[in-house]
């Protein structure tokens, strides 16, 4: 199957997930017929069911569309589930998600975002100055864009901007015509086992990139020198040593102004209205890629000035002189620390209370050290149970781990009810949540918590 052109039904398996979802969206705007199962009802299934997607939350095998000449399922659907099993006996041509959006960046002008962390706001930033810019793009998001409220949108220009996931080597399925890297630190030890396995997944990603091609990658990646490319240029925040870089950095009120330099060109006084300095830096990633297609300055600030970020990606819940809210994904340590240090840089004098779900009993395990160190840079921290996810309990790896590490900072680990009434006591003035588990349920109830001070 080497493009989509003569489907006339595709079937989902795990369809609520956000590059599921995605993919979905992507088959419903070409008029396919689009159907899927998934585990549990989400807001994202919702909306789904409202674009004409029918969603079924049982595993059964009378469900099945079986008109589908497509079956595309994640990875994350257990081997012994009973329409996988069918389907992938019954003659039914069955693809990972990655294999067909391989397929879609094979067919088409790709840029894709790779990174243990950042690929998702690079992505959306990228995807979002393309479409503003009225140049034009296929957005495939591992998150939903604030400014449209979705993870996809269509373009009748054949150019896809995709994120590029290293979890169970997804990424490796892609062709990007402009690859960008923005992070490669250890993560997902239990797919790879060591960090420099990840990192030989993530060179061996840039050898994907098409004859021709553009490779633009953060400066200073341990390894970084390995990479394969037919091009290359470096990024990095206030780096004289990167092809692009930013100078004059200035603060307004949670936004940056600052300046862009590439070689002898420079763009003056861009306004990114979205905190964290990191931010900055996956922006010259996106600005990289705008000029390289050929959009001009004006168009390109412009865009950005209207970028309101991506959800649950330093996104401000509440932002008022006296109050501050973030909600952030941030599950890695070297995510937590860029958070803290970006929002604790943006308000200044504010005691910072922190409520962290740690993500997976492996990750805990594998870095219990480091998330209390990044941890420790709060004042205060509400530490949820371990979101298991995909894991069964491991001995011994319980968020006490990580409050064990932590030094010189008021700690609790609390239950999601406790928790919730050391908020109604304390009220705090600046608070960060974070996590990639179930945490966001509790967004809206504590920022009606904080409203009602």
């Amino acid at each position: 199957m080497n493009d989509f052109k003569n489907i006339s039904a595709v079937y989902f398996l795990g369809i609520g997930g956000i590059g599921m979802s995605a993919l979905a969206r992507y088959f419903n705007s070409r008029g396919v017929k689009v159907s899927g199962y998934d585990k549990t009802e989400t807001v994202l299934t919702k909306q789904l069911a409202t674009e004409g997607i029918s969603i079924h939350y049982e595993d059964n095998i009378s469900l099945i569309d079986k008109t589908a000449a497509l079956v595309v399922y994640t990875p994350a659907v257990p081997k012994d589930h009973g329409e996988y099993n069918y389907l992938l006996n019954s003659g039914y041509t069955v693809l990972k998600r990655s294999e067909v959006l391989g397929l879609i960046t094979q067919h088409s002008y790709s840029i894709c975002v790779a990174g243990t962390h950042g690929k998702t706001t690079t992505s959306a930033m990228i995807a979002h100055i393309l479409r503003h810019s009225e140049f034009g793009c296929n957005a495939f998001l591992g998150g939903i864009a604030s400014n449209y409220n979705t993870n996809f949108w269509s373009n009748e220009k054949n150019v896809s901007v995709a994120e590029a996931d290293e979890y169970d080597r997804s990424f490796l399925k892609l062709n990007p015509d402009v690859a960008v890297v923005t992070s490669m630190d250890a993560d997902h030890l239990d797919i790879y086992g060591t960090a420099q396995n990840l990192q030989d997944a993530f060179i061996s990603f840039t050898s994907k990139i098409k004859p021709g091609g553009l490779l633009i990658s953060k400066y200073g990646l341990t390894r970084g020198d390995e990479f394969k490319a037919p091009n290359m240029l470096r990024y990095g925040l206030q780096n004289n040593m990167a092809d692009v870089t930013s100078k004059n950095i200035k603060i307004n009120n949670g936004s940056y102004c600052f300046d862009v330099m590439m070689h002898e060109h420079t763009i003056e006084d861009v306004v990114l209205n979205m905190g964290g300095m990191h931010n900055i830096e996956n922006l010259l990633a996106a600005i990289t890629v705008a000029r390289h297609v050929g959009i001009t300055d004006k168009k390109i600030k412009d865009a950005i000035a209207t970028f309101k970020g991506v959800k649950r990606r330093f996104e401000y819940i509440i932002k008022r002189s006296h109050q501050v809210m973030i909600d952030d994904y941030a599950h890695h340590p070297e995510e937590l620390r860029a958070l803290i240090n970006g929002a604790k840089e943006l308000f200044p004098g504010k005691k910072c209370t922190v409520i962290f779900q740690p993500h997976l009993f492996s990750r805990t395990k594998d870095f219990a050290d480091g998330f209390g160190e990044a941890l420790s840079l709060a004042d205060k921290v509400l530490l949820l149970p371990i979101y298991p996810a995909r894991e069964l309990p491991m001995e011994g790896v319980t968020s006490e781990m990580i409050a064990e590490r932590m030094k010189n900072v008021d700690v609790k680990v609390l239950s999601k009810e406790d928790m919730m009434q050391e908020v109604e006591q304390d009220k705090p003035e600046f608070l960060i949540t974070c996590g990639a588990g179930d945490i966001d349920m509790l967004v809206e109830p504590l920022k009606n918590l904080l409203a009602n001070k």
